[in-house]
């Protein structure tokens, strides 16, 4: 069976060294860079694969960029292929325990078009609470398939290229444009006191977009770091779309990372279509031309 949002535990256990499955670690520290590679090579789930989210995840930083600007996609699938991953390959992606950073490997695999990727439900924590094994260091070479997704760019098949879904994302001055649509619904994906401009523990500025609504993504989550069920997931989103269209809707948060959060849930609860501001508030504050709120 094909896991395209969430994968348990037990699921993962059964298919660790199966052909045709590809464990990524995802591990990451916003404050502290080098600490999940370190982490990683400590010990992690046997056969993973270790993706920076610098370095592997994201593009280097401009002057105009949010602090995670997209990889370039042909430069991920070449990635991705090394790794193994192929056409019919299930990966799967971890980090920690709450998703946050797994969750952008999520949307990058789907954004250059591979689908069967899955966020493991509660991560490394999880792993480890039902005794799952650890190795330490590199792993070994497995082949669990031939080559990335690929191509013409046009949706044909064809070589050399990977079929990036680009009406997922959206860029600065689309957004400006589209919130000048009343349906237009822009969620961050922040804490409630970031978001609000109380605290800012990483950017220049505090504050938030104007017209911008919060749902943090720490409320998709239970007290341990898994997911809620997808009916609660179902409710919650529901009352936060308050009858806007998923196709509406524009996910954000401080730099296009945990807002991949929030689609991975919504996915989850069954509604599909919303779009990435993937430079998010560390972009959208490059410009102090450009209105911030607070509170």
């Amino acid at each position: 069976m094909d896991l395209t949002t969430l994968i348990d535990v037990e699921s993962l256990h059964a298919r660790i060294g199966t052909p045709g499955t590809l464990v990524l670690d995802c591990r990451f520290d916003l404050a502290a860079p080098d600490d999940g590679r370190e982490a990683y090579l400590r010990g992690h789930i046997p056969g993973a694969r270790f993706l920076d989210l610098n370095r592997d995840l994201s593009a280097p930083v401009s002057e105009v960029s949010g602090r995670h600007p997209l990889p370039d996609p042909q430069a991920l699938a070449a990635l991705l292929t090394a790794s193994g991953l192929g056409p019919d390959t299930q990966a799967v992606v971890y980090d920690e325990s709450n998703g946050s950073f797994a969750a952008r490997a999520w949307w990058l695999l789907r954004w250059i078009g591979h689908r069967k990727v899955a966020v493991l439900d509660g991560g490394m924590s999880a792993w480890l609470r039902a005794g799952g094994a650890l190795e330490s260091g590199e792993p070994s070479r497995r082949e669990v398939g031939q080559s990335a997704p690929r191509s013409s760019g046009n949706g044909a098949p064809g070589p050399g290229a990977v079929r990036v879904d680009r009406a997922a994302v959206i860029g600065t001055e689309a957004l400006i444009a589209s919130l000048r649509n009343p349906k237009t619904l822009l969620i961050d994906a922040r804490a409630a006191e970031r978001f609000a401009g109380a605290v800012e523990p990483i950017d220049p500025v505090a504050g938030h977009i104007p017209g911008a609504a919060n749902h943090p993504f720490s409320t998709n989550l239970r007290a341990d770091g898994r997911f809620l069920p997808p009916e609660e997931l179902e409710r919650r989103w529901r009352d936060r779309l308050a009858g806007a269209s998923p196709a509406d809707v524009i996910v954000m948060c401080g730099s296009g990372v945990t807002a991949c959060h929030n689609l991975l849930a919504l996915e989850r609860a069954g509604f599909t279509g919303a779009r990435l501001y993937a430079g998010s508030w560390s972009e959208w504050i490059r410009n102090p031309s450009r209105p911030v709120a607070r509170g």
